[in-house]
């Protein structure tokens, strides 16, 4: 791909994560591209249609985040801390717009199978955890996994607001110990 066909792209999806996150998932394809800078023929030449412009968010969101796990998850730190961590990067991802959007049906799609990965390498994390003895065992992985995804998927969502420091608070073996230092800092 050209230069300029990528800088454009890169522009449609940023104007369109934007769009989507004010308006929900029907905003205007003529605003995102006139938000981009580009005709609605160079939106629709990268993009054929809304669900492709919106796999394509998801795709690279959840790309992200399953590549920054990965990365906690190698630290040499406790299991715990990397959830910590994954729940403070998942901050400013648009999240709360994949919530509100359904991958296609496809169970073959690479949002399904990176958000499948994601999950698998989630509910890993959370059995080291209660392993370790710091995340409650009375709780399934999976559930932990659901847990993380009210944390973090949810419009304004932050690593230290009331949700999230109950929440995590209610995992944690030992409730109070171990909050993200924002949370300690305001509280």
């Amino acid at each position: 791909m050209r230069a300029d066909a990528r800088r454009n792209r890169a522009r449609i999806v940023g104007a369109a994560i934007e769009a989507f996150t004010e308006q929900g998932p029907t905003a205007s394809m003529e605003e995102i591209a006139r938000a981009a800078g580009v005709g609605i023929g160079t939106l629709y030449r990268h993009f054929p249609d809304r669900r492709a412009l919106m796999e394509e968010i998801a795709a690279d969101t959840v790309r992200r985040l399953l590549e920054a796990a990965r990365e906690f998850a190698a630290r040499p730190v406790s299991r715990w801390q990397v959830l910590l961590l994954i729940v403070e990067h998942s901050v400013g991802l648009p999240l709360a717009l994949l919530k509100s959007w359904s991958p296609a049906e496809d169970e073959r799609s690479e949002v399904c199978g990176l958000i499948s990965a994601l999950n698998a390498l989630y509910a890993e994390i959370a059995e080291g955890a209660q392993r370790e003895g710091a995340l409650r065992t009375d709780i399934a992985p999976q559930e932990v996994v659901e847990l993380l995804s009210v944390v973090m998927c949810r419009p304004g969502a932050r690593p230290d607001d009331t949700l999230a420091t109950v929440i995590l608070d209610g995992l944690r073996a030992d409730p109070g110990r171990g909050r993200l230092p924002a949370a300690d800092a305001a509280g």
